[in-house]
């Protein structure tokens, strides 16, 4: 079993970033002191989960953590700096600070340092989330000591349930459109009125006329939608805009 850390202060030891051109040193004071910071700490990066799932959904809730006293959303990965800023680049994640945790000091004096030789990653850390507030651990959700990678209890989504079990989560939005096109700057324009932040694919740069029929069963666009549902046109997201 890992020890659970809540109420103890973080572990104090200096991040050796690279910011641009320069090497920055940057302490635990810097990063904690004085700020509410939702952690989240994993095996690697460019690791599937990782990947796919853990650092995308920090990164889409970020904005509503943040609404509900988040300073700052941070994940730490025993990395070394050039890894982490590729990786973040990448994953488009720039609501997230990514902190290089290169040699395990930090991982290490969370007690969540573990061998992973058999994959061959040597140390990394354990899955795992806290909030911070001014340095000191308000709660930790670490991940069961089993087998494998589980991702159970340090998603985005248990720490904003944690910080405001009654918000409402963002809205998953997509819209395919096609350059020039005004019915999808229509339909953009809405979304964004209604303060619904939406990803874009644009035809012949993301998808082409094939993806659209086998997704939507169309061939115009824009085709929107929203947490699985189709919406349909400009029109048709006038429409649901106008029932929430």
């Amino acid at each position: 079993m890992f020890e659970d850390r809540t109420g103890k202060r973080v572990p104090q030891v200096i991040f050796h970033t690279r910011q641009g051109s320069e090497w920055v040193d940057v302490t635990t004071d810097q990063l904690f002191a004085g700020k509410t910071v939702a952690v989240f700490s994993l095996p690697g990066a460019y690791t599937p989960t990782c990947s796919s799932s853990h650092v995308p959904r920090y990164n889409k809730l970020a904005p509503a953590l943040k609404a509900h006293g988040v300073d700052t959303v941070a994940c730490v990965s025993v990395n070394d700096t050039f890894v982490m800023n590729a990786w973040q680049k990448d994953e488009r994640a720039d609501a997230i600070t990514f902190i290089p945790d290169g040699n395990g000091d930090f991982t290490a004096g969370m007690g969540l340092l573990v061998d992973k030789d058999d994959l061959g990653f040597g140390k990394r850390s354990w899955r795992y989330s806290m909030l911070v507030r001014d340095g000191v651990i308000e709660k930790m959700f670490i991940e069961p000591d089993l087998p494998g990678d589980p991702f159970q209890v340090s998603d985005a989504d248990t720490m904003l349930a944690y910080l405001a079990p009654d918000a409402p989560k963002p809205l998953d939005a997509t819209v395919f459109t096609r350059e020039g096109c005004p019915f999808c700057a229509k339909a953009k324009a809405a979304l964004h009125d209604a303060g619904i932040v939406f990803e874009e694919l644009v035809l012949n740069r993301d998808y082409t006329d094939q993806t659209l029929r086998a997704v939507a069963k169309a061939s115009s666009v824009p085709q929107v939608f929203i947490n699985g549902e189709h919406i349909g046109g400009s029109d048709k997201v006038a429409e649901w805009l106008a029932k929430r």
